[in-house]
């Protein structure tokens, strides 16, 4: 079975196409084997492309553990990429996922595509949209593991992320695998969640490091990036418009009164063929 393998700010994709016939069934444990580095071919997940009732195109995402995501901001971008140079010359793009129509703007430079804005959606701290297993928004509150104690915001952008600023994202890291798991998996989370440490840098510039639910540490996560620009303006903590660093690359990210807006690139790497899956 012919896949090509893409990326995105260093968050990489096992892209598998199956707009015109279906190539997987078991998409889940299908995930799961091909994502093993060192096993397989290795990644953070897999894209399927589909045909859609409703859009031009339908995005689908596993992760490395075989659990579906609702959507993807640096999965999208390899998506709308591959879409357009092999797929469908359409642009603007429109996508169905998940988490519902989202339409991507390419710039093409030689018939390739080199940057991709998406349009995200909406964010919501509505309990039922994340959600939560209390009643209420969780808008910088307390949240305790083992003892230690964060301040932390649920906020969705299509798929759940928990955004908790911090003056020392090294620190963070030391621990990361210990604290990202124990909160991705927290009681307030019922489908668990994703983490995002944020540090502010300025009123136009964040600083991000990203724990994925159902991947672990990645260098970069679009919807996360999102849902930290969102939340650090609501907060009144930086302005409309913010870079995020991300440890992948950075993301231009505005945030509009119909939306949210990420801007960034995606990368081909190569093309394979599966031998045993």
């Amino acid at each position: 079975m012919e896949f090509t393998k893409m990326h995105s700010l260093g968050n990489d994709y096992v892209v598998v196409n199956e707009f015109k016939e279906k190539k997987v069934d078991d998409k889940e444990n299908f995930s799961k084997r091909v994502c093993r580095r060192k096993f397989s071919v290795g990644a953070d997940g897999v894209i399927f492309v589909e045909k859609s009732d409703k859009y031009d195109v339908k995005f689908r995402i596993f992760n490395a553990d075989g659990s579906e995501a609702e959507m993807c901001g640096n999965g999208i971008r390899c998506f709308a990429k591959y879409v357009y140079e092999r797929v469908l010359k359409k642009n603007p793009l429109y996508v169905e996922t998940k988490a519902g129509l989202r339409v991507c703007e390419l710039e093409i430079e030689d018939d390739k595509v080199k940057k991709i804005r998406v349009y995200m959606g909406k964010a919501s701290f509505k309990p039922e949209d994340i959600p939560l297993s209390i009643n209420k928004e969780l808008i910088n509150e307390k949240i305790e593991i083992n003892g230690r104690k964060f301040i932390g915001t649920a906020v969705s952008v299509g798929n759940p992320h928990l955004i908790i600023f911090v003056d020392d994202l090294e620190s963070i890291r030391k621990d990361l695998d210990k604290i990202g798991k124990e909160l991705e998996n927290h009681p307030l989370f019922p489908n668990r969640i994703n983490v995002h440490f944020v540090k502010v840098l300025n009123r136009r510039e964040i600083r991000i490091l990203t724990w994925e639910r159902g991947v672990g540490y990645t260098m970069a996560c679009g919807t996360g990036a999102t849902a930290s620009a969102y939340v650090s303006h609501y907060l009144n903590k930086t302005d409309n418009k913010v870079v995020a660093h991300l440890d992948g690359g950075n993301l231009e990210i505005e945030i509009e009164e119909d939306g949210i807006y990420i801007k960034g690139d995606a990368h081909t790497v190569f093309d394979g063929k599966l031998l045993d899956y």
